[in-house]
């Protein structure tokens, strides 16, 4: 790992109160750039603000990975709000957001108004998923240096990993995921001289009261306030917030929530729907800006930009109020000796998650011949020996695959 200038004390955040402008360019850059879904997107962010910025330290970037793992939403977009609101407080993780989320809503906006029609299947665009397969490499590799150091966690590691393999379903993940809690909790406790040191997490308990209850209140009078009004732009409010608050496990398991939400209803028809979904698989981003695409391309009004913006907001909207509403306890939280214990199994399942994501839908989806493998294996080679920043080697293999 890169050294820092100025190593953090474990378990602190380099806290900038005004730093959200920064922090918008920051994740800008990364939502131009981070090709392959979301298991890539943390390895991203793990080699942006664990190696080369060093906002924070290994174990609480995998605290972070771990909480969002475990709350329903879209884990990378959530890890990278957290760490907004960490970097610079609520207008630090809107600026997050903002940065990573608006490239890949844009480019869908655009496709579904009928501009920029690339095919999802051309060369220079296979080569920044083939890129994708390196820097998930890279972050299961540290991270399992990092957190699972002992025979215990490496097995555990393993055992998830196999598990996600043979049963690739979004419950299983939680159920491993709280089996793993359980596992840690009652064996893996350490010495009391392992305290981790505070998170700065600038939001009011109050507030954080107040947003868990409106993140429950939205969900349940949203469709009776649609049904009563009988407004479309209601409807898909509370279509989209349902989705967005329901999902477990990523992107690719809200598609059949969006799919029965709006293709049977005839708001649009199944090829636009997987048109979009190729699209979306196509650009770098969150792939929860599919919701961009749809709100756009719907026939009943409202459609168009301001469809898309309002579909994009309602299905983020209940992981902002889930964080808002978990982060103050969550420092509190890890602090304690078994939840800590916990964490360490929680992590080390984590990684194993990580794993197996690396074979599918990585790797499968991205190595379809020997020179995709030579592509990848020098993807690694430059960011892990030469140490290039990952933007230029998805730029670069993009123009290998190209030629």
């Amino acid at each position: 790992m890169k050294a820092c200038g100025s190593p953090l004390p474990m378990g602190r955040v380099a806290r900038h109160p005004q730093a959200a402008a920064s922090v918008f360019l920051v994740f800008l850059r990364l939502g131009c750039t981070s090709f392959g879904g979301p298991v890539a997107h943390l390895g991203y962010f793990r080699a942006a603000f664990v190696e080369r910025r060093c906002w924070l330290d290994e174990a609480t970037y995998a605290d972070i990975v771990a909480l969002c793992q475990f709350l329903p939403g879209p884990a990378s977009s959530q890890v990278a709000v957290t760490l907004g609101i960490l970097r610079a407080g609520l207008p630090g993780g809107l600026a997050a957001w903002a940065g990573f989320t608006l490239p890949s809503a844009i480019l869908l906006i655009l496709f579904a108004l009928g501009v920029g029609r690339s095919a999802p299947g051309s060369g220079w665009l296979h080569g920044l998923v083939v890129v994708a397969v390196a820097v998930v490499v890279q972050a299961v590799w540290g991270m399992a240096r990092a957190l699972c150091p002992d025979r215990p966690r490496a097995t555990l590691m393993v055992a998830v990993a196999c598990v996600m393999l043979l049963w690739p379903a979004a419950l299983a993940q939680l159920a491993t995921l709280l089996v793993a809690a359980v596992l840690g909790y009652a064996f893996m406790r350490q010495p009391a001289g392992s305290a981790l040191g505070r998170l700065d997490v600038a939001l009011d308990r109050r507030a954080a009261i107040a947003a868990l209850a409106a993140f429950l209140a939205l969900l349940l009078l949203l469709p009776l306030a649609a049904a009563l009004a009988r407004s479309h732009a209601v409807d898909l409010l509370a279509r989209f917030y349902r989705a967005g608050a329901l999902v477990f496990g990523g992107g690719h398991v809200v598609l059949p929530l969006l799919q029965q939400a709006v293709v049977p209803p005839g708001w649009i028809s199944g090829g636009r729907f997987l048109a979009g979904y190729g699209a979306a698989q196509a650009v770098p981003g969150p792939l929860f800006s599919f919701a961009a695409y749809l709100g756009t391309a719907m026939a009943p009004g409202p459609n168009g930009v301001v469809g898309g913006l309002l579909c994009l907001v309602a299905i983020y909207l209940p992981s902002f109020l889930l964080l808002i509403g978990v982060l103050p306890f969550w420092d509190a939280l890890r602090h304690r000796a078994g939840v800590q214990a916990a964490l360490r199994g929680v992590n080390a399942a984590v990684v194993g998650l990580l794993l197996a994501a690396l074979y599918t839908p990585v790797w499968t989806s991205a190595i379809r011949r020997p020179a995709d493998v030579a592509i990848g294996i020098l993807a690694f080679l430059l960011l892990v020996v030469w140490r290039l920043p990952p933007w230029l080697v998805v730029l670069l293999g993009a123009l290998a695959a190209a030629l």
